[in-house]
């Protein structure tokens, strides 16, 4: 898709673990199935849109309000270095995109992380429903300070992921830190969709910092839990 400069397509594997490791503040790339969207200006690659399935921020959405398994996605990175078109053009192509290729999904979940300061404006100016915070949690760190979700270790020193056995770091040889609720956004990508969420509606949170303010030059408002290969390659 190209609007006069601004071209979303489809993003390799490769491409898209490059941003998100290097314009994301995660530093991760999901490790469930992904579908992956690159963003270009100009011809230049800026970075990429990132939806994953699996997460477990989809599978509490479907246990939470009975939505069939298959239907629910999580927009779980936008990892952008400086670009000029605003996130929120960008979020809202790749969403008519996913829209249009994965007929089966009807709705996306997304999350701001407090701990970056955010509050999820991008998400309120683009009208997505804002249903409150998510449960509590904890994150393991490790000895170069990188922070690995509690289902992404484990003493065995090995996970399977999406049928796939990896090696993973052991819990006891990290320390255990603490994290504060995010906020969790839902976007429905169908009118009864819309009609069926929106009772769950809350009054946007707030802060004291413009839309525009939001959006850095190396983006980091928007991107789903931490770390959460592909519905497309």
């Amino acid at each position: 898709m190209d609007k006069a400069g601004l071209k979303i397509d489809w993003a390799t594997h490769k491409a898209a673990k490059y941003a998100c490791e290097n314009w994301h503040y995660s530093k991760t790339m999901p490790v469930n199935k992904t579908v992956k969207m690159g963003v270009w200006e100009y011809g230049i690659y800026k970075g990429c849109v990132v939806y994953s399935c699996g997460s477990a921020g989809v599978r509490s959405i479907n246990k939470t309000y009975g939505i069939k398994k298959g239907c629910v996605v999580e927009l779980a990175r936008v990892a952008l270095r400086d670009h000029i078109f605003p996130v929120s053009k960008i979020v809202a192509l790749t969403l008519k995109i996913l829209k249009r290729t994965q007929e089966n999904i009807r709705l996306v979940v997304s999350y701001a992380d407090p701990q970056q300061d955010h509050v999820g404006v991008i998400y309120q100016s683009m009208n997505w429903i804002y249903i409150g915070r998510s449960s509590k949690d904890f994150v393991f760190i490790d000895t170069i300070g990188k922070r690995w979700h509690s289902r992404s270790v484990s003493e065995s020193g090995w996970k399977v992921h999406c049928g796939v056995r990896r090696k993973c770091p052991k819990p006891s040889s990290m320390t255990r830190v603490s994290i504060p609720p995010k906020y969790k956004y839902l976007y429905p990508l169908d009118a009864a969709m819309r009609e069926q969420i929106l009772p769950l509606s809350k009054p946007y949170p707030k802060r004291a910092v413009s839309i525009e303010n939001d959006a850095p030059a190396i983006q980091q408002d928007e991107g789903g839990v931490i770390p959460t290969t592909a519905l497309h390659e």
